[in-house]
């Protein structure tokens, strides 16, 4: 037992310490951006479709092309971490979510608004996913447990106020600032991932 407990303990020894709780910060940061985007876009449609004059079928696409776009790649999040290294993979879908946020919201027109939404979807398809395999590959499994309890509050919490948040912003702003919100956060969420993951 003595002999099994030490090679778990050494299988995890190099992210001892405050470096698990920075990683479990970061993935949680990706998860967030990603199910928020579900559900913060819904409040400012009307916004969308006058500022874009576009149509409520048009704008659904806005909804629809960052659903799509995340399920075709969700199945592929495996083969692309396993191919290109984890740590390399989630944080190129970090960026890769963050800067399409900022060209969503600077888009001039619903083609250039959808495209940029699927690009968003592809990059986020990793964030749930890639997070999960990552949290089990830092953290022994007796942690696991608790961990998975922590990660949950941020699936939870995400969805319940983007709608509330969402309305806020639109309100308070306008509704590009839905998408340039994402901004600072994957940013972080980025750097964190790059500085202290390991492949």
């Amino acid at each position: 037992m003595a002999v099994n407990d030490r090679n778990s303990a050494s299988d995890y020894a190099e992210y001892a310490g405050p470096i698990r709780w920075v990683i479990l910060v970061s993935v949680m940061l990706g998860t967030i951006m990603e199910v928020l985007d579900v559900s913060i876009v819904n409040v400012a449609i009307p916004d969308m479709m006058g500022n874009l004059g576009a149509t409520l079928d048009q704008i659904g696409w806005v909804s629809t092309g960052y659903i799509i776009a995340n399920v075709i790649v969700l199945p592929l999040t495996g083969w692309l971490s396993a191919r290109f290294g984890r740590r390399k993979y989630l944080a190129a879908s970090m960026m890769l979510f963050t800067t399409a946020s900022f060209f969503c919201g600077t888009s001039r027109s619903l083609n250039e608004l959808i495209f940029f939404r699927v690009l968003q979807g592809t990059g986020g398809a990793a964030l749930i996913s890639t997070a999960q395999a990552t949290l089990m590959e830092v953290f022994p499994p007796q942690q696991l447990g608790m961990i998975q309890g922590i990660y949950g509050i941020g699936v939870i919490v995400a969805p319940t106020v983007g709608p509330t948040l969402g309305g806020w912003i639109t309100d308070t702003y306008t509704w590009p600032w839905i998408f340039f919100v994402n901004i600072p956060i994957g940013i972080v969420a980025t750097t964190l991932v790059l500085l202290f993951l390991r492949d």
